[in-house]
């Protein structure tokens, strides 16, 4: 019963990848190098699908029968809107269902955290067929629902309160470019249903300090007004934590350490311009007590424009 628990939440830790990720890599978001407009509205719903069977423990990489084929389903709805055309606010909140194929674990659902960023475009210089421009980009999540966050991997999220900050740099020559951000993640101690844990010594307390988080992105690609396909490779590490022992039981605080290779397409028809279709994958090429991830996902978003312009939007997302 022992090994089974360490199992259970040993992988846990992929959730956070292999859940959330899938959303971070839509065009349009508060990653991306591109901006909504002034007085427009951007909104649709997302869904993502994301399974794993292998997962590192530490740095070993393994399975486990008594789990089988963990599989996580989101469904969200995400809005951009534009405040200044260099000034954009990007809200969601997901639903998230996670389910084990073997054993006796439960799979758990419910709604997860609340996202609210404020992105800024300080900066954007062209010339000739050149444009750089940089972002800077403020936001953080709370919890919406009291999920238990040391059940994993079944629990939904960690259930932490976070501040995050990012700085986004873009190249653009013609209709290709080059995106390369670091983020930087505070998350709030966590309050678990037990009043004694184990981390690298005993801790009588029912609170959890957490680590905050890294991550560091690059995105590649071609981009022009009514298409975006781009490749994306994404680094995200804790800053402090612990790995997993053999035989025991992981807990919400380890070292959470993955990089993961994906690939993004958005395609806006020409016949319906605020309408855009997208689809996107990742894969978990290497990790740290997480579970090696295949995710797909999809997205419809529309364009409300509440200014009644009927200025153009350039291969950039921004007006001419």
């Amino acid at each position: 019963m022992t090994a089974f628990r360490f199992t259970q939440r040993a992988v846990a830790v992929a959730l956070l990848f292999c859940v959330l990720l899938p959303a971070a890599l839509k065009a349009q978001t508060d990653e991306d190098a591109i901006m909504m407009t002034k007085r427009n509205l951007c909104i649709g719903p997302m869904y993502s699908y994301s399974s794993w069977k292998n997962y590192w423990e530490g740095t070993f990489k393994r399975n486990n029968a008594n789990l089988g084929t963990v599989s996580s389903q989101m469904v969200s709805v995400m809005g951009i809107y534009g405040i200044l055309d260099n000034l954009n606010v990007v809200v969601g909140a997901p639903y998230i269902s996670n389910h084990p194929s073997a054993g006796v674990l439960h799979g758990q659902h419910g709604i997860q955290d609340l996202s609210l960023w404020l992105k800024w475009m300080p900066i954007e210089k062209s010339f000739g067929k050149n444009t750089v421009s940089l972002y800077a980009v403020g936001g953080g999540s709370i919890p919406l629902t009291n999920y238990e966050p040391n059940f994993l991997p079944s629990s939904i999220g960690l259930h932490s309160k976070t501040l995050s900050g990012r700085i986004i740099a873009d190249y653009q020559i013609g209709h290709y470019f080059a995106t390369a951000s670091g983020t930087y993640t505070w998350r709030s101690n966590i309050t678990i249903d037990q009043n004694a844990y184990y981390t690298n010594q005993e801790i009588i307390s029912d609170q959890v300090d957490m680590p905050n988080a890294e991550t560091f992105q690059f995105r590649t690609g071609y981009r022009n007004t009514y298409l975006i396909a781009e490749v994306i490779a994404t680094q995200m590490n804790t800053i402090g934590g612990f790995d997993m022992r053999k035989n025991d039981m992981p807990f919400p605080s380890n070292k959470m350490n993955s990089t993961m290779i994906g690939a993004n397409v958005k395609w806006t028809l020409k016949k319906v311009p605020g309408l855009s279709l997208i689809g996107d994958g990742g894969y978990v090429v290497a990790g740290r007590n997480v579970g090696q991830a295949l995710s797909v996902g999809g997205a419809i978003f529309y364009v409300f424009d509440f200014s009644h312009s009927k200025k153009p939007v350039n291969s950039a997302g921004k007006t001419n």
